[in-house]
């Protein structure tokens, strides 16, 4: 393998001026630095990217720390991350919290000990004190979908209230009007967030939220089947169940089936976060979308900002309803029509 010598060799010029030209320093003449170019392509010579970090005190590496790999919209959040974030120039180590605050605090010290420049976290519960920790620090950070407020730290995520009021108007325009809910942990920006729209939306239509009708679950398949198991033991069961996440309402639909239950002949279904094979499911899932791959672009453009010396901002998108069949309407039915309410709840904005 060829070494920094070598170029200099091959170039006829010093180490010290190929590093010159490596780092891209002005003060190499125009002839020098095609001549360590042209040794460099020659000989196949990769730079030392650690070495080059120590130097600069850089590494061009971002963190990511996610809830859940297993979560098809963290999976494709990351994707959208390293895509974005290759095409600046930088590299992306993924860990994964897998939901635990223990295990997002390792993952973060890890990559704090590998130098990485900047940390997207998408956190765990209400945050875990070695995040918490390097975000008061001064850590270069972005929270990606969910976010602690009071932190002084950009968050780039999607508003579904106003999807989640599409969602209340398309179930209440097709007759029902037992409404439950599987929630999130309440710990959760996310978790607390889509009940506070579900509950605001119904009290649109004059529908009532029941304790009853308010599972708690955990972002995971399991909490979703237990939740749904309990709605069928009600005397009365809703009519529909909106699950707080694709997992969860995977669970939900595990649970409707073990019962020989039919969607939506039986009970209708409904999911926030739309995921690629809820079109494959008989029926297809109606589901609220949020723009993953835009977050996690923007997420990623606004650390880099902040890297670099920018002013990073926070970044708001919003989320869609898209209607399919599990609660009752064709694909192709019309757009649901929702009502202006008398007086509406202000949309809670991020703290950044």
């Amino acid at each position: 393998m060829a070494s920094i010598k070598d170029v200099a060799a091959e170039a006829g010029v010093s180490a010290a001026t190929v590093s010159r030209v490596l780092n891209d320093h002005p003060s190499v003449s125009e002839e020098a630095r095609t001549r360590v170019l042209a040794a460099v392509r020659s000989l196949g010579y990769r730079p030392n990217a650690v070495a080059r970090s120590l130097r600069t005190d850089q590494t061009r590496t971002l963190g990511l720390v996610i809830s859940d790999v297993l979560n098809p919209y963290f999976t494709e959040l990351a994707r959208s991350v390293e895509e974005e974030a290759r095409a600046l120039g930088y590299s992306v180590i993924i860990g994964n919290a897998d939901e635990r605050p223990d295990l997002q605090d390792h993952h973060v010290r890890t990559l704090l000990d590998r130098r990485i420049d900047g940390l997207l976290v998408s956190p765990t519960d209400g945050g875990s004190p070695g995040m918490l920790d390097a975000a008061r620090a001064g850590t270069p950070m972005v929270f990606v979908d969910r976010w602690i407020p009071g932190l002084d730290v950009p968050v780039v995520r999607a508003d579904g209230r106003a999807a989640v009021r599409d969602l209340v108007a398309h179930l209440h325009g097709l007759g029902h009007r037992r409404l439950a809910i599987i929630a999130g942990p309440a710990a959760t920006t996310t978790g607390s967030e889509r009940v506070e729209a579900f509950r605001e939306a119904l009290a649109v239509f004059g529908i009532a939220l029941p304790d009853a009708y308010i599972g708690q679950g955990d972002f995971q398949a399991e909490s979703g089947r237990r939740a749904t198991e309990a709605f069928l033991d009600l005397a009365e069961p809703p009519e529909v169940v909106f699950a707080a996440d694709n997992l969860m309402a995977l669970g939900a639909l595990d649970a409707v089936r073990a019962r020989g239950l039919r969607i939506p002949d039986d009970i209708a279904l409904a999911a926030f976060d739309d995921i690629r094979w809820f079109v494959h499911t008989d029926p297809p899932v109606t589901a609220i979308a949020q723009p993953t791959g835009e977050l996690g672009r923007a997420a990623v453009r606004a650390l880099v900002d902040r890297i670099e010396g920018r002013t990073p901002r926070s970044v708001t998108l919003p989320a869609r309803l898209v209607v399919r069949r599990s609660c009752g309407a064709p694909a192709t039915g019309p757009a649901p029509v929702r009502p202006a309410p008398a007086q509406q709840s202000p949309v809670r904005r991020s703290q950044s």
